[in-house]
């Protein structure tokens, strides 16, 4: 695809424990006006889904380079993390994957089941979930997606430990998340962003021992693929 990966296991080392449970102590409180899913939450849900499916969002998402970086999942059972208005679930169903769309939100379950049911679209799986766990079983998925959403979560490296349970021995966790700078035109406040450091560091504490970094196929996020 000619996309530079970088693998950044040096970077595995810079989050010291104490930092670690610092940054998580910072979000560990109950969803309250400064976290991110308060900040979101302030939008109401039907112009978010607007948001979620416009031209601009495909501008900067990129959904067709994503999808060939995810690669083959014809076959593969994927969890679609925050799935909201069903972005990316649709389009992983279409790829041949059996998609298990998970999210906390009723309102985004609702309207993503009316898609589901006026587009006969097929292997997709609603899953409402609650703030503190992917509800998987274990060994249940090969594939976690979650896009625009890690940042949202609280208590990762305790969440990510119950996602790393849920993958198969094979499987593997995609994190796509937004730069942490002020410079781009898109995506939360820079105090809800996550450097890709944090990230590497609590999935680190999760139980993921494996990682590469893609950050120049994306204008405004990375990816990061852990297992």
């Amino acid at each position: 695809m000619g996309t530079k990966i970088m693998v950044i296991a040096l970077l595995l080392g810079i989050a010291t424990t104490n930092t670690i449970m610092a940054q998580e102590k910072e979000h560990n409180g109950k969803h309250g006006e400064n976290s991110a899913n308060e900040y979101m939450h302030h939008t109401p849900v039907d112009r978010l889904i607007k948001n979620f499916e416009s031209p601009e969002r495909d501008a900067y998402q990129q959904p067709d380079k994503v999808m060939e970086y995810l690669g083959d999942l014809q076959g593969k059972t994927v969890m679609d993390i925050g799935a909201g208005s069903g972005y990316f679930s649709v389009k992983l169903a279409d790829k041949g994957a059996k998609v298990i769309a998970a999210d906390v939100n009723d309102e985004f379950q609702q309207y993503l089941g009316q898609r589901i049911a006026e587009h006969n679209l097929k292997n997709i799986e609603l899953r409402k979930i609650p703030y503190d766990s992917p509800s998987l079983r274990d060994g249940e998925v090969d594939m976690v997606l979650i896009v625009n959403t890690y940042h949202h979560i609280e208590n990762r490296s305790d969440y990510f430990a119950k996602v790393k349970k849920g993958l198969t021995s094979e499987g593997e966790l995609v994190v796509i998340d937004f730069f942490k700078t002020e410079d781009i035109p898109v995506g939360p406040p820079v105090e809800h962003k996550l450097s890709m450091d944090q990230v590497v560091a609590e999935l680190k504490k999760a139980g993921f021992t494996s990682f590469e970094v893609v950050v120049d196929l994306l204008p405004y996020q990375y990816i990061i693929k852990a297992k």
